[in-house]
């Protein structure tokens, strides 16, 4: 199911918004876009959800500058997985029936796929640096690259497909009921 039916979220915006803050986000800026969008989320109700094993659990990271200590921060795919959530207890699924009957790994594929992206684009940067220096390219070495992104797509690919297998096994058994 599109995120952006039932949630008022664009593919778009939630790409952008994981572009820019790639480092993750703190619940009160995640709660923060919910709420700009006119969807009531409060932080009791986030940490509900990562309690639950609906969201992943923050990672602390030490504060720069003056200030001391260290601030939770959520991989921003965390709003992604949010925003399902959501569209599925508007549906009217139960917390219990969402952690049954559906996996939440559409985020890390997303996550995979942006990761991949940041080493091909590692890989390319490399390479047209030992050719700017003179250095020859190993044509055997090209072969093994594109084969790897080969692999990686499908890879992604065949993700995504088990993933969206398995939502319409659960959505389909609920609506056996």
């Amino acid at each position: 199911m599109p995120v952006a039916k039932a949630t008022g979220w664009h593919e778009g915006e939630l790409e952008a918004l994981e572009e820019a803050h790639p480092e993750g986000l703190g619940v009160q800026a995640i709660v923060a876009a919910f709420t700009a969008r006119g969807d009531r989320l409060t932080e009791a109700t986030f940490r509900k959800y990562v309690q639950h094993g609906l969201l992943p659990r923050s990672r602390r990271v030490r504060r720069q500058g003056k200030q001391r200590g260290s601030v939770g921060l959520y991989p921003v795919t965390t709003v992604r997985q949010l925003a399902r959530i959501r569209a599925l207890m508007a549906q009217g699924y139960t917390i219990d029936e969402i952690q049954r009957e559906f996996l939440f790994v559409r985020g890390d594929i997303v996550a995979l796929e942006r990761q991949l992206r940041r080493v091909w684009a590692a890989r390319d940067a490399a390479r047209e640096e030992r050719a700017a220096s003179g250095a020859s390219a190993d044509p055997a070495r090209g072969v093994q690259v594109a084969e790897a992104r080969d692999l990686g797509a499908d890879l992604l690919r065949r993700l995504r497909a088990i993933e969206e297998r398995l939502t319409l096994h659960a959505r389909m058994a609920r609506a056996a009921l």
